[in-house]
């Protein structure tokens, strides 16, 4: 990207920003430094927007404190993920966009963009680590990753070339609205969530179907989804669109592709005899020893095989082992913090839902465990986490906090009642965060596993879920 192409892309227009946050606040400065005309609309006066504000107010921008976004001046507005565009009044023909769109419209680089429920953040991180060591084998290009993950990448956009490699994590908030899309795509799942933003499911699932366009050459889903498993059906027909579906439960491309017409662009990647193979119509290759996978559970698994149906064919085969064997997890995901009096403490505070619980704690079948559940009320349904947690057999203790504690414990005192299970488990509530932790440290006993993860967002308590997990492992190393 140079000044030019930014200025065809603009073409004159006059700029507004809703919204000077994380993604929002590169953008400014780009814009600035072209020299062209910006109005940015806030909640908070420039003066309490910090350093970088006033930065750019002296550098011409306008800065406009509202926050209702109505009325907004501008003929070319980029919105903030988190601003519904049915929020923004403008004048008639105002374009809506966001920072990441125009990233994917100048960016050079081959982009490789993720989304789904859950998921996502591991299958990123583990598509960058595969064409990161691509490009070291190789001796060319460089690999960024960005999006809903780390930092926005616009600001690093005039660097990358046609050898580099964009990684992105894109929620649905990104995409609502999104138009230019990414050329490899991946939907990991999809499950209820974030319907507090969403006005229902079916918008949810709609924003994560933005994520394919006209110009996406590939696009990967999960078959063991029926939700992915019918979108990759709905696009099946696209000839130039090539299919990858994946299957941590099926084992030949047959019973994964079962129903779908024929599409030469088609493969399946599966496990075979303990191996991840991938497969189209002809022949099977294996890829991976499900053995060298580091990350423990099944979701993991399937996060790899997620990445490595992107990547796949862009990058030789045996990069794939290089980052299984080294590949250790991300952060606040099942993260190991210390053990203490024989009880070990995980933090999986990047857990924002059901689904994601009920993986981690598939992941330590086995364990005698004292979880710890609750947060921010996303309005979505705690019914499945009470299943898994009373099926488990090894959850003894359910330490609640937050907005949802109560409702999950709710949802489990109705299963109990339905099935006659899980009498044994003691639920306490506790609405300060740190006095939960502390119940479960008391409540934990030698060879006990005590883990953070809450099933639920962070925003009732913490800025986001690395804040939460943070919290979480200072007050166990201070035990």
């Amino acid at each position: 990207m140079d000044n030019g192409s930014l200025f065809k892309y603009i073409g004159g227009r006059q700029c507004a920003i809703l919204g000077l946050g994380v993604s929002n606040l590169p953008l400014a400065k780009v814009i600035a430094k072209a020299g062209l005309p910006l109005t940015v609309y806030d909640k908070a006066e420039v003066s309490k927007l910090g350093a970088d504000a006033q930065e750019l107010e002296k550098r011409g921008v306008r800065f406009v404190a509202d926050g209702s976004f109505e009325d907004v001046k501008g003929e070319l507005i980029f919105r903030s993920p988190g601003i519904r565009p049915d929020r923004i009044t403008a004048d008639g023909g105002a374009e809506i966009t966001s920072e990441m769109e125009l990233f994917l419209h100048l960016t050079l680089a081959k982009t490789f963009a993720i989304t789904g429920s859950d998921g996502k953040t591991t299958s990123t991180t583990l598509t960058g680590l595969i064409l990161t060591e691509e490009c070291k084998r190789t001796g060319h290009g460089n690999t960024f990753v960005g999006g809903n993950i780390g930092t926005p990448l616009l600001t690093q956009c005039e660097e990358m070339t046609a050898d580099d490699n964009a990684v992105l994590e894109l929620s649905s908030f990104q995409l609502m609205g999104i138009r230019h899309t990414p050329r490899y795509v991946a939907i990991t799942n999809v499950s209820p969530n974030h319907l507090d933003w969403h006005v229902d499911m079916d918008e949810y699932v709609c924003a994560k179907k933005n994520i394919i366009g006209e110009n996406t050459e590939r696009l990967v889903t999960n078959a063991d989804c029926e939700c992915t498993l019918n979108i990759a059906k709905e696009y099946a027909s696209r000839k130039k669109l090539e299919i990858i579906l994946f299957s941590s439960k099926k084992h030949s491309f047959e019973e994964i592709f079962e129903g779908f017409a024929e599409n030469d662009n088609a493969r399946a990647i599966f496990v075979d005899g303990g191996c991840i193979c991938v497969s189209d119509r002809n022949s099977k290759t294996p890829l991976l020893s499900v053995t060298e996978i580091k990350v423990p559970g099944q979701h993991n698994v399937e996060n790899f095989m997620t990445a490595m149906a992107i990547t796949y064919g862009t990058v030789d085969s045996s990069v794939y082992l290089s980052v299984a064997r080294s590949f250790s997890g991300v952060e606040h995901r099942l993260e190991l913090v210390r053990e203490l009096d024989g009880v070990a403490y995980y933090n999986s505070s990047i857990d924002s839902s059901p689904t994601r619980t009920a993986a981690a704690l598939s992941a330590m079948t086995g364990r005698s465990i004292v979880l710890i559940c609750g947060g921010y009320d996303k309005k979505i349904p705690y019914a499945p986490l009470a299943s898994a947690i009373v099926e488990h057999g090894g959850v003894h203790t359910v330490s609640l906090t937050g907005a949802t504690g109560k409702l999950i414990g709710e949802e489990i005192e109705k299963y109990r009642e339905l099935t006659g299970k899980g009498k044994n488990i003691t639920l306490a509530y506790n609405a300060d965060f740190i006095d939960a932790v502390s119940f479960a440290r008391e409540s934990a006993a030698t060879g006990d596993a005590v883990l953070l993860s809450p099933a639920s967002a962070s925003f009732d308590a913490f800025k986001n879920f690395a804040e939460r997990g943070e919290v979480f492992k200072k007050t166990v190393r201070a035990f």
